[in-house]
């Protein structure tokens, strides 16, 4: 059996991945961008784990041109999932061009399977009692996020491989994952944030919640399991931002934010926030993009990922108490 190449590797989802397929008896070949292990001093580098390390941009073909091959599979969970600026090709450049590498080399390598990370966001968003699922179509053209956007079209793009050239793909798509071992913080900043009391209410929306070790489990089943060419979302529970709040703050020993923050007067916010980044040429805190998803209730159903990917369902309590808990032993509360 030859390794299972997993791009990304360096980042929040990566790790996990890794170690779960290390768990496993995958042997791992990990991409990581040049420089980027070392600058996450607080996760030891991934060579120690016994893993063979590549480093190379997938934006650069070239410096990745060999990086395929012997591999048996691929997990391709490189992405920049930046939301401010709200546009920036930086983004599509990284999630479009990116896949489309990585889709010659799994043709190149002849790959036994690709299993692509996608976002939840690729779908179109339900309510708590009507979740959507992923037979919805795409809903995020109406807020300009280059994120949502250009994942949409890498979703496409492997897709289309699919159906052109049968890649063995399968694709998951998690939705907002909280756990421990996020060195840079990229999602679970939202709980320093909190825990700071920085936050100073809570939007009218909400969205699923997943612990990401329940992502990487479902992820590194999906080299075995799924159907080829169908999407699952992986997540687990549907929580408005006051719940979510709430939970984050009993769990971190802190006050919830208290004050609802109208929908309007966040648009207004948001607003501001756009011509405030215009006149200095800098994004400020939030952008109008962001505070219109803040705003949307975005629950997903996980029914499909748990009935054909064994997707694991952790507490989400437990989740932010790993996080947490991982943040006080590194210092960063």
């Amino acid at each position: 059996m030859g390794p299972v190449l997993v791009t990304g590797a360096g980042g929040f989802l990566g790790r996990h991945l890794v170690q779960e397929l290390l768990g496993r008896g995958y042997p791992v070949r990990a991409l990581v961008r040049p420089g980027s292990n070392s600058k996450l001093c607080q996760l030891p580098p991934l060579t120690s784990l016994g893993v063979e390390v590549r480093e190379g941009d997938l934006c650069q073909p070239a410096s990745v041109q060999d990086l395929a091959q012997g591999c048996s599979a691929i997990i391709h969970a490189a992405a920049r999932a930046e939301v401010n600026p709200a546009r920036n090709p930086a983004v599509w450049e990284a999630n479009v061009g990116g896949t489309e590498t990585i889709l010659d080399l799994a043709r190149q390598a002849a790959v036994e399977r690709l299993v692509f990370v996608g976002t939840a966001n690729v779908f179109g968003y339900g309510s708590r009692l009507q979740p959507g699922d992923e037979t919805r179509a795409y809903a995020g053209m109406q807020y300009g996020l280059d994120y949502m956007d250009s994942k949409r079209a890498a979703t496409d793009r492997v897709l289309e491989a699919v159906a052109d050239w049968q890649l063995p793909a399968v694709l998951v798509h998690p939705t907002f994952m909280l756990g421990p071992g996020d060195a840079k913080p990229t999602s679970n900043a939202l709980l320093l944030e909190l825990y700071r009391g920085k936050l100073p209410g809570y939007p009218p929306g909400g969205k699923n919640y997943v612990h990401v070790r329940d992502v990487a489990v479902a992820t590194v089943n999906a080299l075995t399991q799924g159907r080829i060419g169908e999407s699952y979302i992986l997540g687990n529970q549907n929580l408005s931002y006051r719940e979510a709040f709430a939970l984050m703050a009993r769990v971190m020993g802190v006050r919830p934010p208290t004050r609802p923050i109208p929908a309007l007067l966040a648009r207004l916010y948001g607003a501001a926030c756009d011509v405030k980044a215009l006149a200095t040429g800098r994004p400020a805190q939030v952008n109008s993009a962001m505070v219109a998803v803040a705003n949307d209730g975005h629950y997903f159903s996980v029914q499909k990922a748990r009935a054909e990917l064994s997707l694991p369902q952790t507490d989400l309590e437990e989740a932010i108490r790993e996080a947490f808990h991982w943040f006080k032993a590194h210092q960063y509360v």
